[in-house]
Formats: C-alpha cells, structure tokens, sequence
C-alpha cells in the first residue's frame, strides 16, 4: 500500500498490518526483514509516520473506550481513539481534553507518541502531562505498563517518543472540568512583534489559551492575537453551534495555490479584514481549536509536490531576535503561507526524553514544496534555531539534519536504550542512524 504523510511529499511503499479486533496482545507480525512502525491518522506532516519498504501497524480500528469514570474525568481508551471523539461526546458532558493540537483527527496514541501541545502550554503543558498510564506492546512480546510513578523511565522514552519504544496499545487520560463546549474569546491586532510580547505579558495570568496569526511577509511583524477561556453556557447569549460544513478540496490542482502572487494579497486580506471585526465574542470550542479541520483535504492546496511545515521553538533569552532574523529571512525569499503561527511556551516541563516543547516562543508556518529554493532557506532557518538552542518540533519535520536534531534534543542517547529493535521509521533512521 502506498502511504503519504499530512505534507504529500511524496507516497512510499508499506506492507499494511492492520490492528482491528486485536486481542490477547498479538501482535500481526511484518514479513521477514522488515521493520514495522505504529500509524493512526497520518496527520505528522513529514516522515515520522512513514517507514518506507517496512510495515506499519495501522491503528485506526483500536478505537475502543474501555472505561470512563464521569466522576472524576479518567478515561481509559484505546490508542486508535480519535481525539475528535472524546470531545464530542464529552463536552456536552462537562468533560473535554486539557491539551489538544490543532487538529482533532488525531489518535490517543499518536498524541502520546508526540506529546502534542495546544494554545495553553503555558497553563496546562503538553498531552504527556495528562496521561496517567499507558501499555505498552513490544516486537520482542513484552508488555510493559508504565506511567509517571510506575516503570517511570519506559513512560519518560515513550511519551514524545516518536512511536520507536513499540505500540501503545491503550491509555489512561485525566481530562479537565468544563461547563460545556464554549468559548469566551477575544481578538486584537497588532502591528510589531513588541506589540506581540506585551500582550503575551499581558494575557497569560487571565486567559488559558493564546496564539497569534502572523503576516509571514511583515518584517514588522504584525498579526492578530487570539485568547481565549472556557465560559459558562449561560453566558454564551445568541452564539450558535457550527454547522458541520461539507467544504473541501475536491482535487489537487496543478500547481500550488499558495504561491508568491497570492501569498501578500491574500495576508494583507486577512489581516484587515479581521482587523476590522476583532474584540470579544463567544464561540464553539470547534473553530478555536480546530480552524482548518472545516476544510477537507485542505493539503491538496499546495500541488502535487506538496508542503513542508517548519516549526520551531527558540528560549526567551534572546528568542525575540531569533523570531526576528527568521522572519526577515522568509520575507525575503518571498516563501511562507498565510498559515502562519506565533505563541509561547510555559515553564512547565515536558516529561518525554524527545518532547518539542520548551520555555520559549514557537513559530510554526507552512511552506509550498519548491524543491532546492526551499530548503535552502530552511538551511539558512536552522542557523538561526540552532544558534539560538532552539529545536525543530519532529511531528512536523520532514528534513531536518541529525546534528541539528541531536543539539536540539540532548537527551536522543539517553532514548537510545528504549527503543524496540524490531520498530523504525524514515525519520529515525535519518537522525539516529537506524
């Protein structure tokens, strides 16, 4: 079978192990001589998920719920549960995930597997700090429970661990108290990134969620910032639940949509218009988290030779000039998207050997496929990152050099040991030899 990642750089060649009604721990085994590699959504946007010539263990059909305790938000699931799942028919319940990414096709495991993070790292941290247990199954025929306070150093390599310790076959969530599925938020443009930093500075003692869109071709720096805290239904007033929307792209066209003739009117058009309506209003949890999940295959925008995401993240100790060299650096090469982000980090620490988060501020943009002209900027990024000790986020990556990898992430050898040998993917052997 012919597998691509969120990113359609390309489609590799895989031998489908599919898991549904697994039982009893066994696990279907890859031809001989292949490795074998844990998939559920697809979602990552460059090869972590793919394991060219091997096999992968599709995950999708574990999708059970095993038990849920309404009392106290404990949810035990399988690794193939979506997240979009737990939230709808949670949140009406009072229930909802205290950390998600900004998708919500994602699986129980792959957001373990990558220790995803939302727009409130700096209240809550990354996923990995909500999950109380996990099980997990390896090639050898172990199986191993672990957690926080139980075999602490399998949970430690596992969590952000890229899928390489073996298959999470089930997990232990703590999810957070809601009123319900609604949101207060607030809407402010700004035109500089200082502006940017004072109302992070401002935001982040009142409002548990925060991020910014950003004009990848302003080298001011402008944008429109977002916050935002879960709010009682009584208070919602006249705002309406969304509409399942049926938009999507129905082909991928020949070229890229997102390109330099588009890119500066279509930011400028974002811009003002959203300028023009920011300020506060109640909204859906589902168009603030989750603003492109509205569009279906909103990937195929960028043409048959597909995009790279490159985000990274840059300490606050002279992170400000970083953001700001690099974005100079895209300005002028006249790249990017309007799919832009711009936040921060909190202080609370990931628990995953290789998890991306750290304090510091993060910046996150898509970027067309253009071959040699693209990754010669991002050549010219990862200087940036790496002389800043910023990292580059492995879910999202699809080029990223081992020595970059290895400075960003100075805990990769002391993974090394947790790994199941019988377990590998093509970002693994690009960074860590195997």
């Amino acid at each position: 079978m012919r597998v691509s990642s969120w990113g359609r750089l390309n489609a590799e060649l895989h031998q489908a192990l599919p898991l549904d009604g697994m039982s009893g721990g066994m696990l279907p085994r890859p031809e001989a001589g292949r490795s074998v590699l844990p998939y559920g959504m697809g979602r990552s946007y460059g090869d972590v998920c793919l394991n060219p010539g091997g096999a992968l263990w599709l995950t999708p059909g574990m999708d059970h719920w095993l038990d849920f305790d309404a009392s106290t938000g404990r949810l035990t699931c399988q690794a193939g549960a979506l997240l979009a799942d737990i939230q709808r028919l949670l949140a009406p319940r009072g229930w909802m995930l205290p950390v998600t990414p900004g998708t919500q096709y994602v699986t129980v495991g792959g957001a373990i597997a990558n220790d995803v993070h939302g727009k409130n790292h700096h209240t809550t941290g990354s996923f990995g700090n909500h999950v109380c247990s996990l099980t997990l199954l390896r090639t050898d025929g172990c199986t191993i429970v672990c957690g926080p306070e139980q075999e602490a150093e399998w949970f430690h390599a596992t969590v952000g661990g890229l899928g390489l310790t073996g298959l999470i076959a089930r997990a232990t969530l703590q999810l957070r108290p809601v009123a319900g599925p609604w949101m207060e938020t607030e809407t402010i443009a700004f035109d500089t990134l200082e502006c940017f930093y004072a109302l992070v500075a401002e935001s982040e003692a009142e409002w548990e969620y925060t991020v910014s869109w950003i004009d990848c071709l302003s080298r001011r720096g402008r944008g429109l910032f977002m916050r935002a805290n879960h709010c009682d239904a009584a208070t919602r007033g006249a705002a309406q639940a969304p509409r399942r929307c049926s938009l999507s792209m129905p082909l991928t066209p020949p070229l890229s949509l997102v390109n330099a003739a588009s890119l500066r009117g279509f930011n400028a058009l974002y811009y003002h218009s959203h300028r023009a309506r920011a300020g506060k209003a109640v909204s859906h949890y589902l168009p603030f988290f989750y603003p492109l999940d509205g569009i279906g295959h909103w990937n195929r925008m960028y043409g048959p030779r597909g995009f790279y995401q490159y985000q990274c993240v840059v300490p606050f100790q002279g992170g400000d000039r970083a953001i700001e060299a690099m974005l100079a650096q895209i300005a002028e090469s006249g790249q990017g998207s309007f799919l832009a982000v711009l936040k921060t980090f909190g202080h609370r620490p990931s628990l995953g050997l290789l998890s991306f988060p750290q304090p510091g501020i993060t910046l996150a943009l898509d970027f067309p496929n253009q071959g040699d002209e693209t990754l010669r900027l991002f050549g010219r990024l990862d200087a940036i990152v790496g002389a800043a000790r910023g990292r580059i986020y492995p879910a999202k990556d699809a080029r990223m050099p081992a020595p970059l990898f290895q400075s960003g992430y100075p805990q990769w050898e002391q993974f090394l040991p947790y790994r199941d040998p019988g377990i590998s993917s093509a970002m693994s052997r690009r960074l860590m030899g195997s």
